[in-house]
């Protein structure tokens, strides 16, 4: 017996044209569901993530943003990048928004949206101010990654960082080294549970593109992931605390190029004295599926 008949859309997020970027399933309405539900839904789809909107009353969504929870195939998430910016998208060109508020289980992310000719061309959210952790011993994170020393850029430092999700950025000091890279996970996820970081995030200032400011890989237990804004707002701290990247300076960050979803994220933010606040991430995306699941 059919228990929900559920309306879905697949998004590519962080990019401008369709099948690149990063692939999120939103389902429309999820308030039928329970956790496990959304939590088998998400392993269904076996996308990086699936999100779940939880309408309310217009009242209640105007004050509190609308609520909105995000899964893994494995667990649930309290804040990713690329579901933020695709549920906030589907959200503002269903609506017809240029504005929204989101309510994550990390607090309220608000988007803002640009238009051309009446379409969505570009959104961007700001996140939480990020909260600088650990320096990690060089050393130890190459071991962990099956590296040479050689290969981690000595002039900046291997930090986690943390928007709402801490990843320990990995400044790597070649394109060649990254793109060939190979990450055994069992081993990062050994070093990475004694750590206040839940992932590493891999970066080098040589590019492919030439307006890009680094070129980045992001490989956990689902295997690579082709555009991670999380990482990207946490990187975003990183770069700009660090000399990266100048204060309210537009960068890009080029991710996914190696698994052939090529993405491309917008990244700001706002040196004040030694604090760096106003992180942005921003980006395309494109509506590639509609559909419905029975079950």
């Amino acid at each position: 017996m059919t228990k929900h008949k559920l309306s879905y859309v697949q998004l590519d997020v962080f990019a401008s044209r369709p099948l690149e970027g990063n692939q999120l399933a939103v389902f429309t309405d999820g308030s039928s569901l329970n956790s496990d539900e959304m939590q088998a839904l998400a392993r269904e789809t076996n996308l990086s993530e699936t999100t779940f909107i939880l309408p309310r009353d217009p009242q209640t969504e105007k004050k509190e943003g609308v609520k909105v929870r995000i899964f893994t195939t494995q667990e649930e998430l309290k804040f990713a990048g690329h579901p933020t910016l695709g549920t906030g998208w589907y959200l503002a060109q269903h609506r017809g928004l240029d504005e929204l508020v989101l309510e994550l289980p990390i607090g309220k992310v608000p988007l803002s949206f640009r238009r051309e000719n009446g379409a969505l061309s570009f959104g961007e959210m700001t996140q939480k101010d990020p909260e600088f952790g650990t320096v990690h011993e060089p050393e130890a994170v190459a071991n962990a990654l099956g590296l040479p020393l050689s290969a981690l850029d000595p002039s900046l430092p291997v930090q986690t960082v943390s928007t709402g999700m801490p990843f320990a950025i990995v400044p790597i000091r070649s394109l060649e080294v990254l793109q060939n890279f190979k990450l055994f996970w069992p081993n990062a996820e050994s070093y990475l549970k004694g750590t206040d970081a839940k992932f590493f995030y891999l970066v080098t200032r040589e590019t492919l593109a030439r307006d890009a400011t680094l070129h980045a890989r992001m490989i956990f237990y689902n295997g690579e992931d082709p555009a991670t804004g999380s990482a990207a707002g946490c990187c975003t701290g990183w770069a700009v605390k660090h000399g990266v990247l100048p204060s309210e300076q537009q960068g890009i960050i080029e991710q996914g190029i190696e698994m052939k979803r090529p993405s491309r994220i917008y990244i700001r933010a706002t040196r004040d004295k030694d604090r760096v606040i106003n992180v942005r991430i921003g980006g395309s995306a494109v509506m590639i599926f509609t559909g419905e699941a029975i079950f």
